[in-house]
């Protein structure tokens, strides 16, 4: 018996998340489904982050046991040859027995797309959250410094979070700005990269909703601070849409092979 480790990248929109549902595609399951394909072994993956619907990544991770005479490089290209094609594999090797995905220590980062325009472009319709109207892109910077470091981040979490405690350390949030449609006025996509060691459930999307509401001048960046303090996720702004969220990349900490 071994262990295998995926590194996996998917367009979130036809599935329902991450965790398996009654009667609904989901991105764990077409793994499953591809591993029996190839192995004729009835597993379960153990996904690291299980990201809502309608969420993408370009690289979660998943890990698997098997007696296939595979080589663990090779499940790469086995198992693609059995995914849909807004699922892939994008690298595969062998881990130590006892190592999962969701109990060592990681380095997350999120990445959350917003068009900013008063039109909405149906390239975008699928992968950003569409803002009209100007965001002040210095005072969202100026909140979200509020969020780095370790903080107490149970106003930024859904109420139905199963999680034992709300304690979460982020490191970084990069807010960008770049160049959309020379056609169209004041068009552009603003993307909020947030690197954690861990994130509550929609987390990433409700500190995005509450920047959003900084850029738009319904709150002072220094509100922020008065939001951690309360610990009551009514205190904090909107959720954003899915489908501006990625999960850009899972770096693990520990010596796993």
């Amino acid at each position: 018996m071994k262990r295998i480790m995926l590194t996996v990248a998917y367009d979130g929109t036809a599935y329902s998340g991450w965790q398996i549902q009654p009667n609904a595609p989901t991105i764990e399951g077409e793994l499953n489904k591809a591993i029996y394909a190839v192995t004729g072994e009835n597993i379960q993956v153990i996904g690291a982050s299980r990201t809502d619907a309608g969420v993408h990544a370009y690289g979660n991770i998943a890990v698997f046991d098997t007696q296939s005479t595979v080589p663990p490089d090779r499940f790469l290209y086995t198992v693609n040859r059995w995914l849909p094609p807004q699922i892939r594999v994008l690298h595969s090797c062998e881990v130590a027995a006892d190592f999962h995905p969701r109990h060592c220590d990681t380095v997350k980062t999120y990445e959350y797309t917003i068009l900013q325009s008063n039109i909405e472009l149906p390239q975008f319709y699928n992968r950003a959250w569409h803002v009209r109207g100007n965001l002040d892109i210095d005072s969202m910077k100026e909140a979200a410094a509020f969020l780095i470091g370790e903080h107490d981040f149970k106003s930024f979490c859904c109420v139905r979070t199963q999680a034992e405690h709300t304690i979460r350390t982020v490191y970084s949030i990069e807010i960008l700005t770049e160049s959309v449609n020379a056609v169209l006025d004041n068009t552009y996509l603003v993307k909020i990269k947030v690197t954690g060691n861990g994130f509550l459930y929609n987390m990433v999307r409700i500190i995005t909703g509450t920047l959003v509401q900084v850029g738009k001048g319904q709150l002072l960046p220094q509100h922020i601070a008065d939001i951690l303090e309360k610990r009551e996720r009514s205190a904090a702004g909107q959720t954003a849409p899915p489908q501006g969220l990625t999960l850009m990349e899972i770096k693990l900490c520990n010596k796993y092979v």
